[in-house]
């Protein structure tokens, strides 16, 4: 149980990492965007690879369990952000912009969603 923890953790760690370079990167290329386009990409990103990895795990030995708790609890886990998301559309909503807040909404969870199953469908074809 340990072990799986410190994978959790050290996942968790890489994955935050990543989220905050990747956004920051998307964030800087599209500065005249009214839509939160770095959180956006990260959730999309993760879902498809959330969606991929627990296909490749459902089809195959290639993933274990120290695989999963790093890759997908950890990593991605700390890599899509459930949170920002929220406090983003909030901030849409109090400063007057509720098309664009309506927007993130609805894409974030359709196309979080349907990125997943494609990661499974995917997973499926590998």
């Amino acid at each position: 149980m340990l072990i799986r923890l410190l994978f959790v953790g050290l996942g968790g760690f890489l994955g935050a990492t990543l989220r905050f370079i990747t956004s920051g990167v998307v964030a800087r290329l599209t500065t005249q965007a009214k839509f939160p386009l770095g959180t956006f990409s990260v959730n999309m990103i993760g879902s498809l690879l959330i969606g991929f990895l627990a296909g490749v795990a459902e089809t195959s030995d290639l993933v274990n369990t120290h695989t999963q708790a790093f890759v997908i609890t950890g990593m991605l886990g700390a890599f899509t952000t459930f949170s920002t998301f929220s406090y983003e559309t909030f901030g849409l909503l109090q400063n007057g912009q509720t098309s664009p807040a309506l927007a993130n909404l609805g894409l974030q969870i359709f196309l979080g969603l349907l990125a997943v199953w494609g990661g499974l469908q995917l997973a499926r074809l590998v």
